[in-house]
């Protein structure tokens, strides 16, 4: 059902009316500089960038699978490599990773936070892979590859939890390259450091998309990799410009990634923004937080452990009745999403990599249990609280069914 009161899962028109003329100016400044591709306004938003995540480096790429591969590839990652990732994120995960030349593993997530669990992680390397003797390298067992990498996703906002994960890594001699594509301004504490630290500069490198719908988003696509090595910014500059050095100068076989300027102009308005933007998600989490708390085991509300600030990319609670739910709020005219139904090692397109049902339990209930509801800056509290009250009334009638079905279920005296 579809009408004007209707509130959408994500509002893209009220951010871009707000700073309208902000961004026609880019685009102005765009058509009379003729600058189209690289040039002071990607420079620019690099810089800031950079700044923002708190390293020395920013590369802006074509997009945010662009940006994970030109990361996996530039921090060296080979073709036959093992890359180890988690199964409850968008296919575009793998995918970097196998378009790097490399195979995804997967090992399952915390319960609470969706994210990778450094126990499973420590699990998997301990007993699915062995050392080579000759070369020292990890390998795996079932598949004699070169375990040489870990991916953990900032999912929804989140960060993973990253000390021990940096840790697992420096004893194995892995790469750490972060998935930061949905969690642009979140914070992690490290306890090692004993300091907060932005996603994106905690690993070897790190992946952004700034596709429309995140946090940070452009007109159209765009991603950026972020790190503390100037080496390797320097080979990710390169393989997003057919491998040049300089114009007509191939150092190696490279790719067309690069970031549009008028897409890094748009950016770099967005990005003042970003801090108040992360600010109003997070005040909106905590009135969905308030309201459903009391409403104890029928809703599970996200878990933020205190060492994470979560930028809250997406609101994802979780009810065994959340396809009613869904289904309830659509009809009410209220949008919802469910990110991610199918789990990607149960996907079509990883079928060779012959993982079957029950392999990682906890990322698949978590599959048959979410739900995405609105959370944006510019959803107005009149509004949420419209969301809560309609999730409200269906689950109190689904309590007082179940109470029914016990009541009916209760064998007479």
């Amino acid at each position: 059902m579809i009408g004007h009161d209707n509130i959408p899962f994500l509002d893209l028109v009220a951010p871009h009316l707000e700073l309208e003329e902000e961004l026609v100016s880019v685009f102005r400044s765009v058509l009379k500089t003729a600058g189209f591709v690289g040039g002071p306004m990607l420079e620019e938003f690099e810089r800031e960038f950079a700044h923002f995540c708190g390293v020395q480096y920013c590369v802006g790429v074509g997009s945010g699978t662009d940006a994970l591969r030109f990361a996996l590839m530039a921090a060296g990652v080979k073709p036959g490599d093992t890359v180890v990732t988690v199964p409850n994120t968008f296919i575009a995960t793998a995918e970097a990773i196998s378009q790097a030349g490399a195979r995804p593993d997967f090992v399952d997530v915390q319960e609470r936070t969706f994210n990778m669990d450094p126990r499973k992680l420590r699990e998997y390397l301990e007993t699915s892979c062995r050392l080579n003797p000759a070369t020292g390298k990890l390998l795996n067992r079932k598949m004699p590859r070169p375990v040489t990498a870990i991916v953990p996703v900032h999912l929804y906002g989140q960060t993973a939890d990253m000390d021990p994960i940096l840790e697992l890594a420096e004893l194995y001699s892995l790469i750490v390259v972060e998935d930061a594509c949905q969690a642009h301004g979140a914070e992690y504490f490290s306890k090692k450091q004993s300091r907060w630290k932005r996603a994106g500069s905690m690993g070897h490198a790190a992946a952004f998309s700034f596709y429309p719908g995140k946090n940070l988003g452009a007109c159209g696509e765009a991603g950026a990799v972020t790190t503390n090595d100037g080496a390797l910014a320097q080979r990710v500059r390169m393989l997003r410009d057919h491998g040049q050095a300089k114009k007509y100068f191939h150092d190696l076989e490279g790719y067309n990634g690069r970031l549009d300027s008028l897409q890094a102009g748009i950016l770099s308005v967005k990005l003042r923004h970003l801090a108040e933007w992360n600010h109003r998600r997070r005040e909106r989490a905590g009135y969905y937080h308030q309201v459903f708390t009391p409403l104890g085991g029928s809703v599970t509300i996200p878990h933020e452990p205190q060492w994470s600030k979560s930028a809250y990319h997406h609101y994802v609670i979780r009810t065994e009745h959340r396809d009613q739910l869904k289904a309830y709020l659509d009809e009410a005219g209220i949008g919802t999403g469910i990110h991610y139904p199918v789990a990607i090692h149960l996907q079509k397109a990883y079928r060779s990599l012959g993982c079957q049902e029950g392999d990682f339990p906890v990322a698949e209930k978590a599959a048959r249990a979410i739900l995405s509801l609105p959370i944006y800056p510019q959803l107005s509290f009149d509004r949420q609280k419209q969301i809560v009250e309609r999730v409200q009334e269906f689950l109190s009638t689904k309590t007082v069914s179940t109470q029914r079905l016990h009541t009916q279920q209760v064998p007479a005296h």
